[in-house]
């Protein structure tokens, strides 16, 4: 099924690329996002995940008393600390659109609470970044649009860590993002490169300039060589890209990808363009449960609880 999608513009998109701005602090934005997901479900996801315990040993004057089993000192009236062998417990390889239409809605201010696709993309895996680094889980980064622009390899040290966040927060400040998008062609490049049994997050607007479906979904099915699970997340501004939902006055719509662009008014195409646009995406969401994919539709103007929540049922059934 062939998609092309006009999106609203009033003034140049260019114009209004250049003044979104950089996340000032991507990592300090992370956490917030982090905190308030485990507020909001009163329970700590981290409990039990990162280290298994091994063996007592004598505290020593000095230590920090953290680890202290107190119950043991309680009937032994000595004290002991627990030491724990920590390992990485799972590897998890993060891919991300970059292309044109990523960028969409247009925001002057990209901000937390100001969020077009790329930037929900951006800020959702910082945030599943922080989640993983504390249980000292290794995190890789592939990033595509018109080529192949960025591959890191899953690792778990700080450095490594600290380079994604600049990746990340170089992403979020790019104003000329690639017109062309061949999604396809790089999915499986990806997946020639993951080599170990991997937990791989995808997240796009499955909007491509190429519109093979059936080598896409030939692209998705090779994500799941090896062993590896696939979870795609489906991000798009619902209200806009779904439903079509604009004021009944004229208006010029700009295909951000080809430059194409139509004049019409939004209520003489909305009820076929949505019937369009559901029959797309349950094909998509078929093809996935066919290729034991997890589709995770997300729209980027809610909350990270539901990409969050997806981490924490994806991790516990992988390992």
């Amino acid at each position: 099924m062939g998609l092309f999608l006009f999106y609203l513009s009033s003034m140049n998109l260019q114009s209004e690329l250049n003044k979104a701005t950089l996340f000032q602090n991507l990592e300090l934005l992370a956490n917030q996002v982090v905190e308030g997901f485990i507020s909001g479900i009163h329970k700590s996801p981290f409990h039990g995940f990162s280290a298994e315990f091994a063996e007592h040993k004598i505290y020593n004057t000095g230590e920090s008393t953290k680890h202290i089993d107190w119950k043991l000192f309680g009937k032994t009236d000595k004290l002991y600390t627990k030491q724990y062998e920590e390992e990485t417990n799972l590897r998890c390889h993060m891919i991300l659109d970059n292309s044109a239409s990523m960028y969409y809605p247009e925001v002057k201010d990209l901000n937390i609470g100001n969020l077009n696709k790329i930037g929900f993309g951006v800020l959702a895996i910082a945030a599943l970044m922080n989640i993983l680094k504390k249980q000292r889980d290794a995190v890789g980064l592939s990033v595509y649009s018109d080529s192949y622009q960025f591959y890191y390899p899953e690792k778990g040290s700080e450095r490594h860590h600290q380079m994604l966040l600049a990746k990340l927060s170089e992403i979020s400040l790019d104003t000329k993002p690639a017109k062309q998008t061949e999604t396809y062609t790089y999915l499986h490049l990806i997946a020639e490169k993951l080599k170990r049994r991997s937990l791989v997050f995808l997240f796009t607007d499955m909007f491509q300039t190429a519109t093979e479906d059936e080598k896409l979904f030939d692209a998705l099915r090779h994500l799941k060589y090896n062993k590896h699970e696939v979870v795609l997340f489906h991000l798009l501004d619902t209200s806009t890209e779904l439903h079509f939902d604009f004021e009944n006055t004229p208006k010029r719509f700009f295909d951000v990808e080809t430059g194409e662009h139509i004049d019409l008014y939004s209520d003489t195409v909305k009820e076929g363009y949505e019937k369009y646009m559901n029959t797309y995406f349950e094909e998509l969401k078929l093809k996935c449960a066919q290729y034991k994919i997890k589709y995770v539709g997300v729209d980027v103007k809610s909350n990270f609880s539901k990409v969050l929540n997806t981490l924490m049922v994806e991790r516990q059934k992988f390992l």
